[in-house]
C-alpha cells in the first residue's frame, strides 16, 4: 500500500535511500543520517506524503545478534556462516515510523548508526511528539539527538550510569544511590 511512499523517495533522493523493502505491508526505507532531517521534513509537508502522526522512534542494539538465513525450499530458519555482525557494520539503528492520516499510509525509517558516534539529526522541529520521544531513546540507549530542544533523561535519574537497553549494560550493575529533600532521611 505505501510503496508509494519507497518510490517516491527512491525519485526524490536516489542516493540518499540505502535500501528499501516491503514485506506484509510494512514498508521500510534504510537512510543516510546527513538526509534524515531533509526526508522527514518531505514526508510531513508533500501533499502526497502527509506524513502527519509520528508513531515511535527506537533504537535497535545489534551487537551479539545472530544473523538468520530462511531458505526458499524449505523455509526453515539457520544461523548463516557470518554468526556475528562484520566489524564494519554499525552496531546501532535508529527506527522511525510515521503514518498519514488522510492518506492512511505508514512508512519506517532506518538510520545506521557506528558504536563511535551514535547520533542522528533530531526531528524534535519537523515532530514536535518526537520531543519526548527522542529523550526516551537517548535515556535508554544513549544515541544522542543533535539539535534536540531538551536532551535530558527521562526515566532514569541524572546520576545514573549507563544506559539500560544495551546490550553490553549487565543486567546485575548496582547503581549509586542518590537522596534527594523530599525523601526520608
Amino acid at each position: 500500500m505505501a510503496t508509494v511512499i519507497l518510490d517516491a523517495l527512491k525519485k526524490t533522493f536516489g542516493d540518499a535511500i540505502v535500501a528499501t523493502s516491503s514485506d506484509f505491508g510494512d514498508e521500510v526505507a534504510e537512510v543516510k543520517r546527513d538526509k534524515l532531517l531533509e526526508i522527514a521534513t518531505f514526508l510531513r509537508d508533500d501533499p502526497a506524503m502527509a506524513c502527519d502522526l509520528p508513531c515511535y522512534c527506537t533504537a535497535i542494539d545489534y551487537q551479539g545478534i545472530q544473523r538468520i538465513e530462511v531458505t526458499p525450499t524449505t523455509g526453515m530458519a539457520i544461523p548463516s556462516v557470518a554468526a556475528q555482525p562484520d566489524d564494519d557494520e554499525p552496531r546501532f539503528a535508529m527506527v522511525y515510523e510515521v503514518r498519514s492520516l488522510r492518506h492512511r499510509h505508514r512508512i519506517r525509517l532506518k538510520v545506521r548508526l557506528p558504536e563511535d558516534n551514535p547520533s542522528v539529526p533530531s526531528l524534535a522541529g519537523v515532530w514536535a511528539a518526537m520531543d519526548w520521544l527522542e529523550r526516551e531513546t537517548f535515556d535508554m540507549y544513549g544515541i544522542q539527538f543533535d539539535g534536540h530542544p531538551d536532551q535530558r533523561r527521562i526515566f532514569m535519574y541524572d546520576e545514573f550510569v549507563g544506559h539500560p537497553l544495551r546490550k553490553d549494560y549487565p543486567k546485575e550493575k548496582r547503581q549509586p544511590l542518590v537522596r534527594r529533600e523530599w525523601t526520608d532521611e
